[in-house]
């Protein structure tokens, strides 16, 4: 049987303790992302992800994050990273060259992207801003931003961050000098853009 050539590289993120492991080949399908804080919520009915929870039996990963091409893995403080990469990323290689699934199906089956017809024009002007100039810049990052939500009344936007974002002492000083300056000059509606479950 042959395999695909299996290539991973990785790349520092602002986070440092934060490290992007960038893949060859797409792991999920486009504008989907995973996190998974903990053990538990790699295993949980809906998003479970068997990478995710193999990953988690190494003692110093603390959080895994999946999207596009790319595995954001955020470590504890007790272990540098030169002490853990080469095993870490020798093992994703491995996983991948022996056609191990990223996710179980019914997570595949369940999360679907959804375009919602119902979304007012200022909720689609905010979508397509955040997918055309900040999603981008965010997972060149090991991160992924979502919309999560938007006030019409006092125009706030609220948004996920995910993967090395999240705890990134960085995403705070992002989050208002880049996305909010850049929403706000885009959609006359939107007043502030505040990150949800930080």
């Amino acid at each position: 049987m042959l395999t695909r050539p299996v290539f991973v590289y990785t790349e520092l993120s602002p986070n440092p303790n934060s490290m992007k492991f960038v893949l060859n080949f797409e792991l999920v399908p486009d504008g989907l992302s995973f996190d998974y804080p903990s053990l538990e919520s790699a295993l949980e009915e809906g998003k479970a992800s068997p990478l995710a929870s193999d990953l988690f039996q190494f003692p110093h990963v603390k959080r895994v994050f999946i999207t596009s091409n790319f595995i954001t893995i955020t470590k504890d403080d007790t272990n540098a990273w030169e002490e853990v990469l080469r095993d870490t990323k020798q093992f994703i290689k491995i996983y991948f060259e022996e056609n191990h699934p990223v996710f179980e199906q019914k997570t595949i089956d369940t999360n679907t992207l959804i375009v919602d017809s119902r979304d007012s024009d200022t909720v689609q002007k905010i979508k397509a801003a955040l997918d055309q100039y900040v999603r981008p810049a965010v997972e060149s990052d090991g991160g992924a931003i979502n919309f999560h939500s938007f006030n019409e009344d006092s125009g706030v936007v609220k948004v996920l961050l995910q993967g090395s974002c999240s705890g990134c002492p960085s995403s705070t000083l992002t989050l208002k000098a880049g996305i909010e300056n850049l929403l706000t000059r885009m959609v006359p509606n939107v007043k502030e853009v505040v990150a949800e479950g930080v």
